[in-house]
């Protein structure tokens, strides 16, 4: 598969669900996750179903001391067809660390340029201000020489807790400056759960609209319980490519608290539920989901914050007629 391939997979699913547990899951986790229990679990999100997986991320260990073993752990994954191992990008001394990883045969193929749609989680969050961050996008894609799926994340797009509302034309033309950097996968980032149903709709309709050619990626944080509400008014308005994470773990990094409350992201368990009893095929095996979310659980040595876990599987699933 080539790295600029986004296409559904021809294995009859209808939706691409990406497991971001490995990497926006564990930021936010104080303690540090052994290298080997990460490659295992990225293993089997892998064995799962998931096409994508966001497994690392390249970030200063100061900062994240989580990630500081970004390339051992890539070096432990085993390849398998089809799947795409995402790392997180900040900046370009983070591109130049995956070229390494990838020109000694174990780096990412996938890699996510971020930048937020306000200036004050930018200076919190990257520690530089957006038009600084803009810059940096343009060359981290110059020098990823077309090496890597490229991701381009918009953080804080529906709202932001330092700044208030944020103005969609606003996002909307971030996305254009993706484009112009030469991204063509965006994902809109609902950074501390503040969108609404409708709103969620009438931006990424209006971003498929302005932007046919941009592959649109919802990524939802659960933090006011709306996380699943707003992925299906997402699918709705055309949008096929969802971010998720075992037990609705992660949210801001440990050191850099920018929300209350549980933060986490929307529950991959529930979702992959929800989905497949709306008919919407997700092609992650059933059967293997909630012991895979056992694991999760074991690994971080507490409960999650699931639902399916802890109530079981829909048992009407059998019956959901396909979504149109």
């Amino acid at each position: 598969m080539q790295a600029n391939d986004f296409s559904l997979e021809n294995d009859g699913r209808d939706v691409v669900l990406c497991e971001c547990f490995a990497r926006d899951g564990l930021q936010h986790e104080p303690t540090f996750l052994d290298t080997q229990a990460k490659a295992g679990l990225i293993a089997r999100f892998a064995e799962l179903g998931f096409a994508r997986v966001e497994a690392t991320s390249y970030s200063n260990p100061k900062v994240i001391a989580q990630f500081a073993d970004a390339s051992q752990l890539l070096q432990q994954l085993p390849r398998r067809p089809g799947v795409f191992y995402k790392a997180t990008c900040a900046n370009v001394r983070a591109v130049e660390r995956a070229l390494a990883d990838a020109d000694a045969g174990w780096g990412a193929n996938e890699i996510s340029l971020l930048v937020s749609a306000t200036d004050t989680h930018s200076l919190k969050n990257l520690a530089r201000s957006r038009e600084d961050q803009w810059a940096n996008i343009a060359e981290m894609s110059r020098v990823a020489s077309g090496r890597f799926r490229l991701i381009g994340t918009i953080s804080m797009a529906f709202g932001c807790p330092f700044e208030g509302a944020v103005d969609p034309d606003s996002v909307l033309a971030d996305v254009g400056r993706m484009r112009d950097a030469g991204v063509r996968h965006v994902t809109l980032g609902d950074t501390t759960g503040t969108a609404t149903p409708r709103a969620t709709a009438r931006l990424f309709e209006r971003m498929r609209a302005a932007y046919p050619d941009v592959t649109p990626i919802a990524h939802f944080h659960d933090t006011r319980g709306t996380g699943l509400v707003n992925y299906v008014a997402a699918l709705d308005a055309g949008v096929r490519h969802f971010d998720c994470a075992m037990g609705g773990v992660g949210g801001h990094p440990a050191k850099v608290k920018y929300g209350g409350g549980h933060t986490g992201n929307v529950s991959s368990e529930d979702l992959v539920d929800l989905f497949e009893n709306m008919g919407v095929r997700t092609g992650i095996d059933m059967s293997a989901l909630l012991d895979t979310v056992q694991m999760c659980e074991a690994a971080l040595g507490r409960e999650l914050h699931g639902r399916v876990a802890r109530s079981g599987l829909n048992p009407l699933r059998e019956q959901a007629p396909r979504h149109g």
